[in-house]
């Protein structure tokens, strides 16, 4: 699922090529696409786009007379920008937005469609999507801390609530937890200030970081791969690879359809966080610590 840098770099891309600039048409590739019936899609064909925001993960195109359209691309959702007049790009394009400069497809892969588009009219409309969650990078250490600490949560659990943070989930949680030394498993509520500090710092400077490095990497060109498993990333999406820190193995936690990536030496002080079906599986025979398994 793209997360705060991603959509970062998506708004920085889209911005020249369509602020200032008619919807001139919207079309829907997918009947399940749009999930909203008032306004219809005819009211906001030909207004101008005002602006782009993020909404959590989220993004808002701003149009004249109070409209707006609002894109959740959840995991498999992606943009792509073509061409005037390019080809309709396949199964996978969802929706098209088109503008005198190109157009905007929207695509999904896989066929669960959890990708959608919301249209909506007027700012009291748009509230009804805003989950509550803190702007880490607005905010200062004791607005930080007493958020985490007003539900008693693991730490991965907390920084991927919507309701608590805004713009983070699994790839980045990872990778914050990591920079901050802190367990994916430790409770907010037996934090220490020290440790509240060091993750507020850790949390800024890794959204901070990949925000400046993806925009870098793609300068003036549309990102075409938009991705949770990034080059350069330290433990997600890494398992059994080396810690760039200590060099151990990258360990995970499997549940459902996602994992968590951490390393033991750097995070755990060498314990082994049980992963929920392995460690039934294998019962007494689970190793308990990281000199277990190298």
């Amino acid at each position: 699922m793209p997360e705060l840098p991603d959509i970062a770099l998506y708004l920085a891309q889209l911005t020249p090529r369509v602020v200032g600039q008619p919807l001139l048409r919207i079309g829907l590739r997918s009947p399940f696409v749009l999930r909203s019936v008032d306004p219809p899609v005819e009211a906001l064909e030909g207004k101008r786009i005002l602006g782009l925001r993020r909404l959590g993960k989220r993004i808002v195109f701003e149009l004249e007379d109070g409209l707006f359209v609002v894109v959740h691309l959840m995991i498999a959702g992606r943009f792509r920008w073509k061409q005037p007049g390019a080809k309709s790009g396949g199964k996978l394009v969802l929706a098209a937005f088109e503008f005198p400069q190109g157009v905007l497809q929207l695509t999904e892969a896989g066929s669960k469609r959890r990708a959608s588009i919301h249209l909506v009219r007027g700012a009291d409309q748009l509230r009804r999507f805003e989950r509550g969650g803190l702007e880490v990078l607005d905010a200062e250490l004791e607005e930080f801390a007493q958020r985490l600490r007003s539900e008693n949560h693991t730490l991965k659990r907390a920084l991927t609530d919507p309701r608590l943070f805004s713009g983070i989930g699994n790839a980045y949680s990872d990778e914050i937890l990591h920079r901050a030394r802190l367990s994916p498993l430790a409770l907010t509520g037996r934090l220490s200030d020290d440790q509240v500090s060091t993750l507020y710092d850790a949390t800024r400077a890794t959204l901070m970081d990949w925000i400046e490095r993806l925009q870098q990497e793609a300068g003036d060109r549309f990102p075409e791969k938009v991705t949770a498993f990034r080059e350069g990333m330290a433990v997600h999406g890494r398992y059994g690879k080396p810690c760039p820190v200590c060099g151990s193995g990258v360990q995970r936690i499997r549940y459902a359809d996602n994992e968590t990536n951490y390393c033991a030496r750097c995070q755990t002080g060498g314990r082994l966080l049980a992963d929920r079906a392995m460690s039934r599986l294998l019962k007494q025979d689970w190793p308990r610590s990281i000199d277990e398994v190298e």
